[in-house]
Protein backbone atom coordinates (compact mmCIF):
# COMPACT_ATOMS: atom_id res chain seq x y z
CA UNK A 1 0.00 0.00 0.00
CA UNK A 2 1.06 3.73 -0.49
CA UNK A 3 2.30 6.21 1.64
CA UNK A 4 -1.56 6.73 3.51
CA UNK A 5 -1.33 9.79 6.21
CA UNK A 6 -4.76 10.41 7.84
CA UNK A 7 -4.63 13.75 9.08
CA UNK A 8 -7.83 16.54 10.42
CA UNK A 9 -9.09 18.84 8.08
CA UNK A 10 -7.92 22.00 9.29
CA UNK A 11 -10.05 25.34 8.17
CA UNK A 12 -7.76 25.95 5.29
CA UNK A 13 -8.17 22.13 3.56
CA UNK A 14 -12.17 22.90 3.51
CA UNK A 15 -11.90 24.27 -0.16
CA UNK A 16 -10.43 21.24 -1.01
CA UNK A 17 -12.21 19.21 0.52
CA UNK A 18 -15.12 20.88 -1.49
CA UNK A 19 -13.65 20.25 -4.82
CA UNK A 20 -12.40 16.64 -3.94
CA UNK A 21 -15.97 15.72 -2.64
CA UNK A 22 -17.25 17.34 -6.21
CA UNK A 23 -14.73 15.00 -8.73
CA UNK A 24 -15.09 11.73 -6.27
CA UNK A 25 -18.88 12.14 -6.51
CA UNK A 26 -19.35 12.92 -10.28
CA UNK A 27 -17.22 10.22 -11.15
CA UNK A 28 -18.69 7.44 -8.40
CA UNK A 29 -22.67 8.28 -8.42
CA UNK A 30 -24.00 8.26 -11.62
CA UNK A 31 -25.74 5.13 -12.01
CA UNK A 32 -26.40 4.67 -8.50
CA UNK A 33 -28.42 8.15 -7.91
CA UNK A 34 -29.23 10.22 -10.24
CA UNK A 35 -27.15 13.54 -11.52
CA UNK A 36 -30.07 15.88 -10.10
CA UNK A 37 -29.30 14.15 -6.83
CA UNK A 38 -25.60 14.15 -7.15
CA UNK A 39 -25.51 18.41 -7.06
CA UNK A 40 -28.11 18.61 -4.35
CA UNK A 41 -26.42 16.18 -2.14
CA UNK A 42 -22.72 18.23 -2.80
CA UNK A 43 -24.82 21.39 -2.52
CA UNK A 44 -25.79 20.84 1.00
CA UNK A 45 -23.53 18.48 2.14
CA UNK A 46 -20.11 20.15 0.95
CA UNK A 47 -20.68 23.36 1.13
CA UNK A 48 -17.27 24.82 2.94
CA UNK A 49 -19.73 26.47 5.56
CA UNK A 50 -21.93 22.91 6.04
CA UNK A 51 -18.63 21.57 6.40
CA UNK A 52 -17.06 24.33 8.87
CA UNK A 53 -20.39 24.16 10.83
CA UNK A 54 -20.35 20.62 11.48
CA UNK A 55 -16.37 20.31 12.76
CA UNK A 56 -17.67 23.26 15.57
CA UNK A 57 -20.21 20.96 16.65
CA UNK A 58 -17.83 18.35 17.65
CA UNK A 59 -18.05 16.13 14.00
CA UNK A 60 -14.71 14.99 13.01
CA UNK A 61 -13.39 15.26 9.12
CA UNK A 62 -10.02 14.06 8.28
CA UNK A 63 -8.48 14.35 5.34
CA UNK A 64 -6.86 10.83 3.37
CA UNK A 65 -3.35 12.13 1.58
CA UNK A 66 -1.63 9.08 -0.07
CA UNK A 67 1.88 9.78 -1.41
CA UNK A 68 1.71 13.38 0.10
CA UNK A 69 -1.55 14.49 -1.95
CA UNK A 70 -5.13 14.77 -1.25
CA UNK A 71 -6.67 11.53 -2.17
CA UNK A 72 -10.11 11.34 -0.01
CA UNK A 73 -11.25 12.12 2.75
CA UNK A 74 -13.96 10.97 6.18
CA UNK A 75 -15.99 12.47 8.54
CA UNK A 76 -17.63 11.06 12.06
CA UNK A 77 -19.44 11.77 15.84
CA UNK A 78 -20.95 10.41 18.28
CA UNK A 79 -24.70 9.59 17.09
CA UNK A 80 -27.51 11.55 18.91
CA UNK A 81 -28.12 9.16 21.61
CA UNK A 82 -24.29 8.63 22.45
CA UNK A 83 -24.57 5.08 21.45
CA UNK A 84 -22.00 4.39 19.28
CA UNK A 85 -19.93 6.15 16.88
CA UNK A 86 -21.48 7.09 12.96
CA UNK A 87 -18.95 7.24 9.96
CA UNK A 88 -20.83 10.02 7.54
CA UNK A 89 -18.26 10.13 4.67
CA UNK A 90 -15.61 7.74 3.66
CA UNK A 91 -14.65 8.99 0.00
CA UNK A 92 -11.49 8.12 -1.89
CA UNK A 93 -10.49 8.78 -5.45
CA UNK A 94 -11.13 6.02 -7.79
CA UNK A 95 -7.48 5.94 -8.39
CA UNK A 96 -6.49 4.63 -4.68
CA UNK A 97 -9.79 2.25 -4.41
CA UNK A 98 -8.71 -1.51 -4.11
CA UNK A 99 -4.81 -0.61 -2.59
CA UNK A 100 -6.02 -0.97 1.12
CA UNK A 101 -6.75 3.05 1.58
CA UNK A 102 -10.33 2.86 2.70
CA UNK A 103 -9.20 -0.48 4.76
CA UNK A 104 -6.98 2.36 6.68
CA UNK A 105 -9.41 4.67 6.99
CA UNK A 106 -11.50 1.95 8.51
CA UNK A 107 -9.00 1.13 10.86
CA UNK A 108 -8.28 4.75 11.55
CA UNK A 109 -12.04 5.63 12.86
CA UNK A 110 -12.43 1.82 14.59
CA UNK A 111 -9.21 3.11 17.04
CA UNK A 112 -10.80 6.53 17.13
CA UNK A 113 -14.10 5.06 18.08
CA UNK A 114 -12.48 2.96 20.17
CA UNK A 115 -10.68 5.74 22.07
CA UNK A 116 -13.93 7.53 22.24
CA UNK A 117 -15.27 4.96 24.65
CA UNK A 118 -17.86 3.54 21.82
CA UNK A 119 -17.76 -0.15 21.04
CA UNK A 120 -20.25 0.38 17.83
CA UNK A 121 -18.98 1.98 14.61
CA UNK A 122 -22.54 2.47 12.42
CA UNK A 123 -22.69 3.78 8.66
CA UNK A 124 -25.23 4.11 6.01
CA UNK A 125 -24.36 3.43 2.49
CA UNK A 126 -26.39 3.28 -0.95
CA UNK A 127 -27.38 0.04 -1.24
CA UNK A 128 -26.36 0.10 -5.06
CA UNK A 129 -23.17 1.04 -3.69
CA UNK A 130 -21.49 -2.34 -4.17
CA UNK A 131 -18.03 -1.43 -4.06
CA UNK A 132 -17.81 0.58 -1.22
CA UNK A 133 -20.43 -2.64 0.66
CA UNK A 134 -18.05 -4.55 -0.39
CA UNK A 135 -14.79 -3.18 1.05
CA UNK A 136 -17.03 -2.55 4.51
CA UNK A 137 -18.10 -6.30 4.45
CA UNK A 138 -14.37 -6.99 4.01
CA UNK A 139 -13.30 -4.75 6.90
CA UNK A 140 -16.09 -6.79 8.97
CA UNK A 141 -19.17 -4.10 9.03
CA UNK A 142 -22.46 -6.34 8.20
CA UNK A 143 -25.58 -4.83 7.16
CA UNK A 144 -28.06 -4.82 9.95
CA UNK A 145 -31.30 -3.42 8.14
CA UNK A 146 -32.93 -1.16 5.15
CA UNK A 147 -33.90 1.98 5.19
CA UNK A 148 -35.40 5.02 2.99
CA UNK A 149 -35.32 8.96 4.63
CA UNK A 150 -35.72 11.42 2.78
CA UNK A 151 -33.27 14.11 1.96
CA UNK A 152 -35.45 16.92 0.83
CA UNK A 153 -35.92 18.28 -2.83
CA UNK A 154 -38.08 15.41 -3.56
CA UNK A 155 -35.02 13.24 -3.18
CA UNK A 156 -34.76 9.76 -0.75
CA UNK A 157 -31.42 7.71 0.22
CA UNK A 158 -32.11 4.30 -0.29
CA UNK A 159 -29.48 2.81 2.22
CA UNK A 160 -28.59 -0.37 3.87
CA UNK A 161 -27.67 0.38 7.86
CA UNK A 162 -23.60 -1.05 8.58
CA UNK A 163 -22.37 -1.94 11.50
CA UNK A 164 -19.12 -2.82 13.47
CA UNK A 165 -18.68 -4.00 16.72
CA UNK A 166 -15.39 -2.68 18.19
Amino acid sequence: MADVAIQPVRDEDIQDITALAGVIWRAHYPGIISTAQIEYMLGYMYAPETIRAECGRGVAWVKVMVGGALSGFASFSPVDDGSAMKLHKLYLLESERGRGVGSAVIAHIAAETRKAGFTKLVLAVNKNNSGAIHVYEKNGIVIEKAVVSSIGGGFVMDDFIMALDI
